[in-house]
């Protein structure tokens, strides 16, 4: 359960005013102190992650957040990052104190999590020190059924348990990274050349991912690095259902594979793994309309380790630049950061998302799709600038449409 990577996991973010009892309601669904408890209101700052197993479920991801209601300048930032969570909340639990009643804070947040079509389930602590009906007029004023609990008490949260595993998402399991592609026992030739950014004796995610997934759908996967996929190949005794490789060695291995065999990318499988293929595919049609002192910004969901030859401050910038063949402007995010206001980038370059879960980066594309902003991943970028973007969406036929069109 602790290995399971966080974005794999469900995120259920727990919401609601100061006080409200947020972060004693996790410790009592954890049955673990996982988070400070007081009576002094703000007590939680910023948004905390705590990895739980919660059955039928399995590994899920709790946030708890500041209060929705914390006041000043400082806690206009608190209540800012709460909001910024819901860009990455698979469902969410509003939490209710009955003493102080609801105001425009829930309203409010209440309306923004039905507007994103996250599924919410409420929840009203300190129920040992109110009257039933109390509780029935705020969930008729809410419009939603309210659960009723104590924290503190122990009381009724099993019973709450069932209702977040009864509300969470049903489509929340993930697509597959490469499953639907291949058959049991066919096999997939990943192309893994040794990443100079990754810890000494691992892979990078999407790879370990990549392989898991064949492995799960009882297909064969063979590792090579690239210098030894020729000679892979010819030991074979018939052409493999498909062949992977990282975005930066897409040129060379190109050359190595017959046109008969399907071959894509890491970075592509993650475009549709985490993200929206069909949205990629058509802000790739944009990049040869950049011109000069357009703005673009690079959105990495992880921090790392950046080398001399880093391929999102370094590689991708001098390939747009080429590519597009003027100066352009070159903005980067890193981790949970993601501008508010986007309308200010022609181009939002994205990564493949390992370290996101699929909820946060679709929001992402989601948004700058709704407001004409055409948005790539590193991969499919890579693939257009080295020229063989069409054959690394061949197992893609509606993105490969797209790109054709």
């Amino acid at each position: 359960m602790q290995k399971t990577p966080r974005a794999n996991r469900v995120h259920i973010a727990i919401l609601g005013r100061r006080n409200a009892g947020k972060s004693s309601l996790i410790n009592a669904l954890t049955n673990q102190d996982l988070t400070v408890v007081s009576e002094v209101a703000g007590t939680t700052t910023d948004p905390v992650y705590k990895s739980m197993e919660l059955l039928p479920l399995g590994p899920v991801t709790m946030i708890d957040t500041a209060g929705i209601d914390d006041s000043g300048e400082l806690g206009r930032l608190r209540v800012k990052k709460t909001k910024e969570v819901l860009g990455r909340t698979d469902l969410a639990v509003l939490v209710i104190d009955p003493c102080q009643g609801i105001d425009e804070a829930e309203r409010d947040l209440l309306a923004e999590v039905q507007k994103r079509e996250i599924p919410v389930v409420g929840a009203v602590n300190k129920v040992d020190q109110v009257e039933r009906e109390k509780i029935d007029n705020i969930s008729q004023e809410l419009g939603i059924d309210l659960q009723p609990v104590s924290a503190t008490e122990q009381k009724n949260i099993e019973d709450l348990k069932k209702e977040i595993v009864f509300k969470a998402p049903s489509e929340f399991e993930e697509p597959h990274i490469i499953g639907d592609l291949i058959k049991p026992q066919q096999t997939a030739v990943l192309v893994v050349p040794i990443d100079m950014a990754a810890p000494k004796g691992r892979l990078i995610l999407p790879q370990v991912q990549t392989i898991r997934d064949v492995l799960d759908n009882d297909a064969r996967a063979m590792i090579v690095k690239e210098h030894e996929l020729k000679g892979a190949l010819d030991g074979l005794k018939s052409d493999p259902e498909i062949i992977v490789t990282d975005s930066q060695g897409f040129k060379e291995v190109a050359a190595d594979v017959p046109e008969r065999i399907p071959l894509t990318g890491f970075s592509v499988l993650f475009a549709r793994y985490k993200g929206d293929l069909e949205i990629y595919t058509r802000g790739i049609k944009e990049i040869d309309r950049l011109k000069s002192g357009d703005r673009v910004l690079i959105a990495e969901a992880c921090t790392h380790h950046r080398t001399s030859e880093d391929i999102g401050t370094v590689k991708i910038p001098r390939w747009l630049k080429e590519s597009a063949g003027c100066e352009l402007e070159f903005e980067h995010a890193a981790g949970r950061e993601f501008p508010d206001q986007l309308q200010a980038y022609d181009l939002i370059v994205q990564c493949g998302g390992c370290m996101a879960n699929r909820k946060e980066i679709l929001y992402r594309l989601k948004k700058a799709d709704s407001l004409g902003i055409p948005a790539v991943n590193y991969g499919m970028l890579i693939a257009h600038v080295l020229g063989i973007l069409d054959r690394a969406l061949e197992p893609f036929p509606q993105a490969r449409m797209i790109w054709s069109s």
